[in-house]
């Protein structure tokens, strides 16, 4: 079972499961999941989706769950905060719940956004983190947070086998493209030739992953023993300022847009980069796409997009 199995991620990782011959059972509530990303499983036989939201209990038989339902952009997350929050903390609940009845290994989908605006450079997993709890991002970074929580303690409590990864910037076909992240915001100016927005001078720093790379190392943790629970960082380690990626996203789209400066949103981190050392040692994983080569079929895939608007 992957929640948000329509979505960016959960589609991708649906696409990879069944490739592998797996039964895929998909949920999504399709607030930020896109029936497009799907459509092309729908024939296969061993795919289902059911429209559920998780923050109401799930009846279904299942071996793994990934839970991966979450909007996670802050354009989504910040529309509506409570219900954010709620699908953190009351989602893991309820299939923390399931795996814990039909006595599944279960996923949690964390972000990076536990370690806030980091104090330490680059993050480990032993970081704790910087977060305001009372922030405009709180509802998604202490949704995780709780949900983190939850997970170890349905661990402890009750033998639920779990895993945890922690997941920095991602990018690549099938985002949305009115998520307002950076990668999804600058392409799409540039294919329109609008002005590219930073915040700030663009100096804050991110790594950004290859959602191919990412799914890979899901399905990597999925399949470890019982013993390693995480959390872990699945990331890119390599570091880029927002400006030096919104010049690279001009070059390969052989825009001439313009870069124009913005005011910083409140509790933006100026810097992320995982330490991907555990999921070296554990996993076996490192990404193997770089910033460039991936940045090419996402700017594709958003060339459709924007022709199918003219």
């Amino acid at each position: 079972m992957v929640t948000g199995g329509a979505g960016f991620l959960g589609s991708h990782l649906c696409e990879r499961l069944l490739e592998r011959g797996d039964e895929v059972l998909c949920i999504d509530n399709y607030y930020t999941g896109r029936r497009y990303n799907i459509q092309g499983l729908l024939k296969n036989p061993n795919f289902e989706a059911i429209r559920h939201d998780i923050t109401h209990p799930l009846y279904v038989e299942v071996d793994e769950i990934y839970n991966l339902a979450c909007p996670a952009s802050p354009v989504h997350y910040q529309f509506d905060p409570v219900q954010t929050l709620k699908t953190s903390v009351h989602g893991a609940i309820n299939v923390l719940g399931l795996a814990k009845r039909v006595k599944a290994r279960i996923f949690q989908a964390s972000t990076s956004e536990v370690y806030g605006d980091p104090t330490v450079h680059p993050q480990p997993e032993s970081y704790w983190g910087n977060v305001n709890p009372i922030g405009y991002r709180s509802c998604y970074d202490e949704g995780k947070r709780a949900a983190e929580t939850l997970f170890m303690d349905y661990h402890r409590q009750h033998g639920v086998r779990v895993k945890i990864a922690r997941i920095f910037n991602t990018y690549g076909p099938r985002m949305h493209p009115n998520d307002g992240r950076v990668v999804s915001n600058f392409i799409m100016q540039a294919l329109r030739g609008e002005p590219i927005t930073v915040f700030g001078q663009g100096q804050q720093s991110r790594s950004f992953c290859f959602v191919d790379d990412l799914v890979r190392a899901f399905m990597k943790i999925m399949d470890t023993e019982d013993d390693f629970l995480g959390p872990v960082n699945i990331g890119n380690p390599n570091e880029f300022t927002i400006r030096e990626l919104a010049e690279i996203i001009i070059e390969l789209t052989g825009s001439k847009s313009d870069i124009i400066e913005m005011p910083l949103p409140p509790d933006d981190p100026k810097q992320r980069q995982p330490d991907i050392s555990l999921a070296r040692e554990k996993l076996g994983w490192e990404p193997t796409m770089q910033l460039r080569e991936g940045l090419k079929p996402t700017i594709d895939y958003f060339l459709k997009i924007v022709n199918e608007e003219i």
